[in-house]
């Protein structure tokens, strides 16, 4: 893939990391997944099936209320 993982800007102000994420975001989807969407259907939906795969397990509600309710009530 094009561009590295999201943070790779250490030490850099908070504009221009969010430059640099931007950038690795659009090259991404031009370099990659746009190609797959309209290229290669079965690949592109194996990489959407595995993104929410991976991220579904943190981006679920249960998880959500138990950050919730630490943040709040105990910190």
């Amino acid at each position: 893939m094009a561009g590295g993982p999201r943070g790779t800007s250490k030490g850099a102000s908070d504009g221009d990391s969010w430059r640099k994420d931007a950038a690795s975001l659009y090259d991404k989807l031009g370099g990659v997944i746009l190609p797959l969407f309209y290229g290669a259907r079965n690949s592109f939906a194996n990489v959407m099936i595995r993104s929410i795969a991976f991220n579904g397990s943190f981006f679920n509600t249960q998880r959500m209320i138990q950050q919730y309710v630490v943040k709040a009530y105990f910190e």
